[in-house]
């Protein structure tokens, strides 16, 4: 096995006592202190997330929207400069590579932002997929680092640290849209996207200027009550807000109609990779779809799980299996997301059974997500 790569805030996270844990390639921070305490400060005042293990692939160049309309399931020659556009890459069966979201930074310069686990991959599919295009691509996914700072006071904490003139446009920056600027007087591409359910901002910035950044950050934040956060606080919040992951609720077994993502390409006339089986798909309905289960009761569902019914016969009879799930600390209950066969019927109050550790616990279907903040 390799050795698990730093991240180039891996320093700064020691000196906080954080514990780390494998993440594809990367070495990252699972919590500092206590998970739950770093999850209600995302949802009640702020959270730092370091994010260097995302990818970053530059597409640049006169057919670059072109290209990524063929090698993504979206067309994403509709994309205005200054926004941003989640997607999916396929392989030619229509089984999905990864989620990503790609940012159209100029006319013909975009950056795809894939998964951490999926970078490498998603890297060498852009490269075989460019044969015919006028695209020039650039990985520095290993160069820069992100970070996220999310929460409801994630405007105010950051604001102060904005250039000046620019600190207006970051302020009025819209969901699902980026701008360069500078912040704590370093270069730095400003996003507001999101994976916790909560308003907030990821910086990309060159590695040397990370760690300056990320004390800026903690620095600014400390009045608020801003908390670093890991991975464990990352997940159970992306949870609480339904917003699946890649090796959970995505993977190469499923297409985007059964990850709900079929309206990407049902009015696409340009040609794509896995185009094919994906509208036919689209055309016969998926034959699995992500739901979202919740309990009254204190025993979670984890992801594994079998997710049962009882069948016409009175016999039980397995529908699905769980994807993502634990207590949710928000809203006090165990909240899951299963992968349930379509051709179940089963709607939002419908009543289910999950085998947690041999014994049947009684969960609902329940629409996603199951958090939402106040606007």
């Amino acid at each position: 096995m390799s050795e698990l790569r730093n991240s180039p805030l891996h320093e700064k996270h020691a000196e906080l006592g954080a514990s780390f844990t494998a993440f594809g390639p990367w070495n990252m921070p699972l919590k500092y202190n206590n998970e739950l305490e770093e999850h209600r400060a995302v949802r009640n005042a702020a959270g730092l997330f370091d994010l260097s293990h995302m990818g970053e692939i530059w597409v640049k160049g006169p057919d670059a929207a072109k290209f990524l309309s063929y090698a993504l399931i979206s067309d994403i020659t509709n994309v205005k400069v200054g926004k941003a556009k989640y997607s999916m890459i396929c392989a030619e069966d229509g089984g999905i590579i990864d989620d990503l979201i790609s940012y159209r930074l100029e006319e013909n310069k975009f950056l795809v932002v894939p998964n951490a686990g999926n970078a490498q991959v998603v890297w060498e599919a852009f490269q075989e997929r460019a044969e015919g295009f006028d695209v020039e691509l650039e990985n520095e996914s290993l160069d820069v680092a992100m970070i996220a700072i999310q929460g409801p006071k994630a405007v105010e904490i950051l604001l102060p640290l904005v250039e000046d003139n620019k600190q207006e446009a970051v302020a009025e920056l819209g969901y699902y849209a980026a701008m360069m600027g500078k912040v704590a007087r370093k270069f730095a591409i400003i996003c507001r996207t999101g994976y916790t359910g909560e308003d907030g901002f990821e910086l990309i910035v060159y590695n040397s200027d990370a760690p300056e950044l990320w004390d800026e950050l903690i620095k600014a934040g400390a009045e608020y009550d801003l908390k670093p956060c890991g991975l464990a606080a990352r997940d159970s919040l992306r949870l609480e807000a339904g917003m699946p992951l890649y090796g959970n609720e995505l993977s190469r077994d499923i297409t985007p109609v059964e990850a709900g993502m079929g309206r990407a390409f049902a009015n696409k006339e340009a040609d794509f990779v896995g185009a094919g089986p994906m509208r036919q798909r689209l055309e016969e309905g998926p034959q699995v779809s992500i739901t979202g289960l919740t309990s009254d009761q204190r025993r979670a569902a984890r992801a594994g799980a079998a997710v049962f019914i009882k069948g016409e016969d009175g016999a039980d009879k397995q529908v699905g299996t769980v994807t993502s799930g634990q207590p949710s600390p928000t809203l006090g209950h165990p909240v899951a997301i299963a992968l349930l066969e379509t051709a179940a019927g089963l709607e939002p109050g419908a009543e289910v059974e999950v085998d947690i550790r041999g014994k049947r616990y009684p969960f609902k279907v329940t629409q996603m997500p199951f958090y939402k903040r106040q606007k």
